[in-house]
């Protein structure tokens, strides 16, 4: 009798654009971006993932969201259903310096900010209320957890 072949489960349809427009030197590479925006979406998503630098992440801070200093990542959904489309703009220089200061790996900190992202981009809002924040944590850490990464909370 044959023997049956395993099959995987197909993940959902990804497209998905990184931009490193100021350079890769700091930034994470391609095949981890992507691995990290697919642990955090379990739906068919078109997300692009820009690595900006602080004059860049200030001005679109100051421009969406009315504060003017660059922050560690905004979140731009067009579309949240079964099907996720937006964008991410992640600030080089914030997430650095976050990741030095709280004593965390720099991959470890992209991936959690990554993760946060994505989540914002499905709807997930930590600034609504405590529940909401601790809900949108413990997938951040349920995530981070099956990718390898430490809790980024602890």
């Amino acid at each position: 009798m044959p023997m049956k072949k395993a099959t995987r489960p197909r993940l959902p349809e990804l497209r998905l654009s990184i931009q490193y427009p100021g350079g890769k030197a700091a930034a994470p590479t391609r095949p981890q971006v992507r691995r990290w925006v697919r642990a955090a979406c379990a739906r068919p998503a078109e997300v692009t993932v820009r690595f900006a630098d602080m004059e860049e992440g200030r001005s679109l801070n100051r421009d969406y969201r009315g504060k003017d200093y660059a922050t560690n990542v905004l979140s731009f959904p067009y579309e949240s259903g079964e099907h996720v489309c937006g964008d991410l703009v992640l600030c080089l220089p914030v997430v650095e310096r976050e990741a030095q200061e709280q004593g965390k790996s720099l991959e470890a900190h992209f991936a959690h900010i990554v993760v946060h992202g994505m989540l914002h981009l499905q709807g997930y809002d930590h600034e609504t209320g405590k529940a909401d924040a601790e809900r949108m944590e413990a997938l951040e850490r349920d995530i981070l957890d099956a990718l390898g990464y430490p809790d980024p909370y602890a």
